[in-house]
């Protein structure tokens, strides 16, 4: 049997827009706090703000647009979003203190969080059912690649071009994004009047798809696992003396990504979900020990290999899974619930564990991870694996 198509044109240009999207987003964010205070003369915990404000906006934003997005309309939702994210991105050639940059930094985060609900609701309509994991796979590495070359080539420009360089690329970028969804063909949705009588008043079924938060919940650890690895590597590898290693750790860890996800989104497919979260969610754990237990590079590196298989695997398949588990007029509610327990858990990472680091340190800090994650096994079977039954080719819920 032959299986429907995967890239095709209106899937490419989602994910191009959605990669620009975020890799504006690092640029942004890795520089921002730079920024902040070479402009402003702001405190570490003010440029702090500066930076976290902006995950602030993308959480409250994914709320509202979730619970919105099938009234307004796909397609709409992510115009009005590119074209929100490129007017406050314009903006920052224009603020002139903290106040008004921590303002801009918070809208230029709600714009954000609507452009990418938008395209990860409207992705979800133009993938196949019969190859759900396997787009959806395709469609993070959108996201993984932003995340791996967007902080890297922002460190670069302010060092070597400036701020104002690195804000006109970013504009581009985004202007780019906007003129390509003009082109994107989606297929019109059409409610009852149940439908859409469900989608009035403002109860918790409203801006969340109760059926996706178990699978969330997991999002949630995911998430901060991955924050302790974005906030403190640096500083861990530069107290091991591994600084120099330590920056080839993303690199190995995308290298791992691109090299496993043709093969884990098939195997999600095929095989089902549980074939593939139980051994993701181990080599995340595995991951983070080995990084606890580092002294040469090459066990650095390892663990970037595994961090990459596990959590690389993980943050895919679990978007895929809320989707999956909820009904088909309630896409954009899955998407959005899906991300706003994963991103709320990497936004309250550095709190959370800041305060862990002083007691245990680094080392103790990604074991203790790692026991987290390793307890996420039996969430997860608690939460969804034990109703996900196999029957044949097909996976579905138990009732």
């Amino acid at each position: 049997m032959t299986k429907p198509k995967l890239l095709t044109k209106d899937f490419l240009i989602v994910s191009a827009a959605n990669f620009f999207l975020y890799f504006t987003f690092y640029l942004l964010m890795v520089t921002i706090t730079i920024f902040a205070s070479d402009e402003f003369h702001a405190s570490p915990s003010e440029a702090g703000l500066a930076s976290g404000i902006f995950v602030i906006g993308v959480l409250i934003a994914r709320l509202f647009t979730g619970r919105s997005i099938d009234k307004v309309g796909w397609k709409k939702t992510l115009y009005l979003g590119l074209l929100f994210f490129l007017i406050t991105t314009c903006l920052y050639f224009f603020v002139n203190n903290m106040t008004t940059l921590l303002i801009n930094r918070f809208l230029n985060g709600a714009s954000m969080g609507m452009a990418s609900t938008a395209t990860g609701t409207i992705v979800a309509k133009i993938i196949p059912n019969e190859r759900r994991g396997e787009g959806t796979g395709y469609y993070a590495l959108s996201v993984v690649l932003a995340a791996s070359v967007g902080p890297f080539l922002g460190m670069l420009l302010i060092h070597y071009a400036g701020f104002s360089i690195n804000f006109a690329l970013c504009i581009l970028l985004i202007a780019f994004s906007y003129i390509s969804v003009f082109f994107l063909k989606i297929p019109k949705v059409q409610y009852s009047k149940e439908q859409l009588e469900k989608m009035k008043g403002f109860s918790l079924h409203s801006f969340f798809e109760v059926k996706a938060i178990p699978i969330s919940i997991i999002g949630i650890f995911i998430g901060l696992g991955y924050s302790s690895i974005l906030t403190f590597l640096s500083s861990y590898t530069k107290e091991i003396n591994l600084v120099e290693v330590g920056s080839f750790f993303f690199i190995v860890y995308v290298v791992f990504v691109l090299v496993s996800r043709p093969f884990t989104g098939r195997w999600f497919d095929e095989k089902g979900e549980n074939m593939i979260m139980y051994p993701s969610i181990l080599l995340f754990a595995l991951g983070l020990f080995v990084l606890s237990e580092a002294h040469h590079g090459f066990a650095l590196l390892l663990a970037g290999a595994l961090v990459g298989l596990g959590y690389g695997t993980l943050s895919a398949s679990g978007q895929a899974i809320s989707i999956k588990v909820s009904p088909k007029e309630r896409v954009g509610l899955a998407t959005s619930t899906w991300f706003i327990f994963f991103d709320g858990g990497v936004g309250i990472g550095p709190t959370i564990l800041g305060a862990i680091v002083p007691i245990l340190g680094y080392r103790g800090l990604y074991m203790t991870m790692s026991i987290v994650l390793l307890a996420c096994l039996f969430l997860y079977y608690l939460l969804h694996g034990r109703k996900a039954v196999k029957k044949g080719n097909q996976v579905i819920q138990a009732s």
